[in-house]
């Protein structure tokens, strides 16, 4: 079973904050299950776009955690703009958190960061 989103958007940003960094709800979606966007602000003004993995990343017996894959890197804030507002027109229920940091870490988890373990070839 998945997290609802307002309680995932919540953690989050108290992640962030902890670390020192800042983040802001741009956009509030649905909230037992929104799509969660995240843009990325680098201090040097580009930023990045990462929005939820596709449905083919996850396994048959996946934990219900959230996934994701950078759609934007280091563009311009006007292009990420443009995306978000694209996908705001097909999706209107997503969320969009800003968050403003050279290094996402472990704020969130990205699809194919993780090696699978097939049962021939182990960690």
């Amino acid at each position: 079973m998945r997290l609802r989103t307002d309680i995932f958007v919540s953690a989050l940003m108290r992640r962030v904050f902890a670390r020192g960094d800042f983040a802001a709800v741009e956009a509030k979606g649905a909230e037992e299950a929104g799509a969660v966007f995240v843009r990325q602000i680098f201090r040097d003004g580009t930023e990045s776009l990462h929005a939820p993995a596709p449905q083919s990343f996850f396994d048959e017996d996946d934990t219900g955690r959230r996934l994701f894959e950078t759609r934007l890197e280091r563009a311009e804030a006007a292009a990420v703009t443009d995306a978000v507002a694209r996908e705001r027109r097909f999706d209107g229920d997503l969320w969009v958190i800003s968050i403003e940091t050279d290094d996402l870490g472990d704020l969130i988890a990205f699809a194919g960061a993780e090696p699978k373990d097939d049962g021939f070839f182990r960690r």
